[in-house]
């Protein structure tokens, strides 16, 4: 089977059961099937089922196998009802040399944000390591990160390297690598293994995280271009229908109204809080939204495809 012989699909969000999450993913989700508190929904996860279509039932590792690699990016909300760890992640060089297939590096877009949310992102200048070791120890590591507040709308890029957490009242589109290695320094005091060690020797003085300006184009909005991701926002202010371009593998993910992508021979409905991937070697996918609709494009540039 060869990738464009694999129509877009959709896939059923995972629930990943978090200490810091919340009971309640509404409006986003009716019920995430546990009673536990839950901090993400992996769209695009390897253990992602395909909903409906001939792959029904499928994961997307089971897919991706088949076409010879894993899909690039992982997709996520996040829905912190409390702080995040304080955390680092490897890039790929790092991530190599300590036995792993790839870094992590990551970006966040801000779907929800309650008066005076905010993330951490980077360490105060002098922050050397005798310093984060002391401050993890007597309980003061926030002090030395550089809070950064955030509103709806915002794009953050958070380097591989960088020092980070994110505080609650929020809730982030995720687009990352497709990695879960997380070197967590500190954790007020919640009984979880910490990695400090590990992320003492990946921390980065200074990276390119920060805030990120939208950049109007032709039809869409540019949200982040990066080696790994490139990820836009399409706002479609009447009921419309356009060809939406693929150049790498990637998914749409619905943010707001109705929108549907259309194959030969099926319709498949974009749902808000769920994604759609879009084989490599699709090229160009119909999309149709109605008014008011909102949804996302998330791509690994073929160059970053590692």
């Amino acid at each position: 089977m060869t990738m464009t012989e694999i129509a877009p699909f959709r896939l059923k969000p995972w629930f990943s059961e978090r200490p810091w999450g919340r009971k309640s993913l509404k409006p986003w989700y009716e019920d995430t099937g546990t009673t536990e508190l839950v901090g993400e929904a992996w769209l695009t996860g390897p253990q992602c089922v395909v909903e409906g279509g001939d792959l029904e039932g499928r994961t997307l590792a089971d897919l991706s196998r088949e076409l010879g690699g894993e899909f690039p990016l992982l997709v996520k909300l996040l829905f912190p009802n409390e702080k995040l760890s304080v955390q680092v992640h490897p890039d790929d060089e790092q991530a190599k040399a300590a036995g792993e297939t790839r870094g992590k590096t990551e970006c966040w877009y801000v779907l929800e944000a309650e008066p005076g949310a905010a993330v951490a992102l980077g360490l105060k200048p002098g922050s050397d390591t005798e310093k984060i070791k002391a401050a993890i120890a007597d309980g003061t590591m926030e002090s030395l990160m550089e809070w950064v507040p955030v509103q709806v709308g915002d794009m953050l890029f958070v380097d591989a390297g960088t020092v980070h957490a994110i505080g609650p009242g929020v809730v982030l589109l995720e687009t990352q690598q497709t990695s879960d290695v997380t070197y967590r320094l500190y954790d007020y005091g919640r009984p979880r293994e910490l990695h400090l060690e590990q992320g003492l020797k990946v921390i980065k003085p200074k990276t390119a995280a920060g805030k990120v300006a939208p950049k109007p184009m032709e039809g869409f909005t540019r949200l982040i271009e990066q080696k790994y991701f490139i990820v836009d926002r399409f706002d479609l202010e009447e009921m419309e229908e356009r060809q939406i371009s693929m150049e790498g593998a990637g998914c749409l993910v619905g943010l707001q109204g109705n929108v549907w992508i259309i194959t030969p021979g099926e319709e498949i409905e974009l749902e808000p809080g769920k994604a759609v991937v879009i084989p490599q070697g699709t090229g160009e996918v119909i999309v149709e939204a109605e008014k008011g609709a909102t949804f996302v494009r998330c791509v690994a540039p073929v160059s970053g495809n590692q």
